[in-house]
């Protein structure tokens, strides 16, 4: 026993609980690398791709907060605290993956995307407080740094999807433009996604509350303005440790929502010397593009746990450093690139760089986190994610057009400047607690 009523788990037992992340980054991998060809097919204008894209952060915004405060504040011996809100999630996602390819305009395709973020976002926030939830302290490392083996591995199945189905069925298109290698994707995420977390719900009971927490469950009042009362009462109240990493994630991640929006129109440009109207040139370089994003992500899930080492030997924050860094450089180096085999050399740098994002930061602020509302404090960390993702969308059509002359290649530059105040701004943080004696803490064992 560890922590209370926590088990040290073992290590196949850290992988089944976290398999359900397999699907949601699946899905997330399939936002990432055909949202913007499906909506360039739909025949939208590169200016558009931001406001487009909206949902994912409007949707984390309003919905991971919420539902980390219901979780909160949910329990049944039957279902658990966290379960309940997997399965509704992965149930929203498959039937939005489901007709996502079967849309005949544009704005089916982003209300589609809608449905689909506010599933990712009622399953993603849980499983991030489940880890918290299930593991001692000293088990944080291995269990935050699983999700970010599991994101390489879903975002990299979903990556390598177009290649594989054009390869399966041909390079043909629908009535309404939209190539079959689209709808394989699509379809087979829809399965991926509810049977992935059905396999950690069934493999993974959720540790009962203590007598205590189980009177208080049911003592306190909860009404539809419960959630935004403890949403505010959490914020006012946050540790500085989360304050330090709003400002790291505020260029961190508006510089990822940049690189996923523009990464295939700068291929497309730098390689093939291509636009979106360049329909053939385009559409191969949209599925080389997903192709390259697979191998970043084959290098997450080969570095996932080698970030664990290095977060021990030199601490957390020096890793997640390290790593922003690495990613700055290959953004810089990407709209050099002419040739296509070119194009993963910096793609090395973008997939250490996510096993970091995915987990690093989780394990700095997880020890500041007091344990009854891991839920509520893992979706305001949600909301630091989707803030600036959501300025991003309202900002940088702008900014593309107005400012860095409607070229891809200069809004991925732009991309690596932020991460880079994204560098400096981690080297600001006072990591207290555990999470500032992770050597330490790791060195016990699991």
């Amino acid at each position: 026993m560890a922590d209370g009523n926590k088990l040290h788990l073992t290590f196949s037992q850290i992988i089944n609980m976290n398999v359900g992340f397999l699907g949601i980054q699946y899905s997330f991998g399939l936002q990432q690398n055909s949202m913007t060809p499906l909506y360039t097919f739909l025949n939208a204008d590169s200016d558009q791709l931001p406001l487009l894209n909206l949902a994912g952060p409007m949707t984390g915004l309003i919905i991971q907060p919420i539902i980390g405060a219901l979780s909160d504040r949910t329990w049944s011996p039957k279902w658990g605290r966290r379960k309940p809100y997997f399965l509704a999630g992965a149930i929203t996602c498959s039937v939005a993956l489901l007709f996502m390819p079967f849309s005949t305009s544009l704005w089916m395709a982003a209300g589609l995307l809608w449905i689909l973020d506010a599933g990712n976002n009622t399953a993603m926030e849980p499983y991030r407080a489940f880890v918290a939830d299930k593991l001692p302290p000293e088990q944080f490392p291995l269990g935050f740094q699983t999700q970010s083996f599991f994101t390489g591995l879903g975002i990299t199945l979903a990556a390598i999807s177009p290649t594989i189905f054009v390869t399966l069925i041909g390079s043909g298109k629908s009535a309404s433009g939209i190539p079959h290698w689209v709808y394989g994707s699509f379809l087979v995420g829809s399965v991926i996604s509810i049977t992935s977390v059905l396999w950690s719900v069934s493999k993974t009971p959720e540790n009962t509350p203590s007598a205590e927490e189980i009177d208080e469950l049911r003592n306190s009042k909860l009404n539809i303005l419960s959630p935004f009362r403890d949403i505010a009462s959490a914020i006012t109240s946050m540790p500085s440790t989360l304050w330090q990493l709003a400002l790291v994630y505020l260029f961190q991640w508006y510089a990822m929502f940049i690189y996923w929006q523009y990464i295939s129109l700068s291929v497309a440009k730098s390689v093939w010397n291509a636009s979106i109207g360049r329909e053939g040139s385009y559409d191969e370089a949209a599925r080389w593009t997903s192709l390259a994003n697979g191998f970043y992500n084959i290098v997450t899930f080969l570095t996932a746990f080698g970030l664990v080492f290095m977060a021990r030997k030199y601490s957390a924050k020096l890793v997640h450093m390290a790593c922003l860094t690495l990613a700055a450089l290959a953004m810089f180096y990407i709209p050099m690139v002419s040739n296509k085999y070119m194009l993963f050399l910096p793609m090395i740098n973008i997939g250490i760089a996510w096993a970091s994002m995915m987990g690093i930061p989780y394990i700095m602020v997880a020890s500041s986190i007091p344990p009854a509302k891991n839920g509520i404090y893992m979706g305001i960390v949600n909301m630091m994610i989707v803030i600036p993702m959501f300025i991003e969308s309202l900002t940088f059509g702008t900014i593309f057009k107005s400012y860095l002359s409607g070229d891809p290649g200069n809004a991925i530059r732009m991309a690596g400047v932020l991460l880079i105040l994204a560098a400096l701004a981690t080297s600001l943080m006072k990591v207290k607690g555990r999470g500032n004696d992770l050597p330490a803490v790791m060195g016990k064992g699991h």
